[in-house]
């Protein structure tokens, strides 16, 4: 099963994050940005969970 390629921080939701962008995830998935996640101290507000950089995918053509 694939992961869940959010394109929008679940935070400020104005960060666009396409498939290529870093981002942070928890293991739900929860998706935010780089910046937001720094704010919460990479502590998924959702779950409580720990926010990791989230794998990259190609852009498909």
């Amino acid at each position: 099963m694939a992961l869940e390629m959010r394109d929008h921080c679940e935070r400020c939701e104005s960060a666009a994050l396409p498939h290529d962008a870093p981002a942070r995830i928890c293991s739900y998935e929860c998706t935010f940005c780089v910046t937001c996640s720094e704010t919460m101290h990479h502590i998924c507000p959702n779950c409580g969970g720990e926010l990791v950089p989230r794998p990259r995918r190609r852009p498909t053509a």
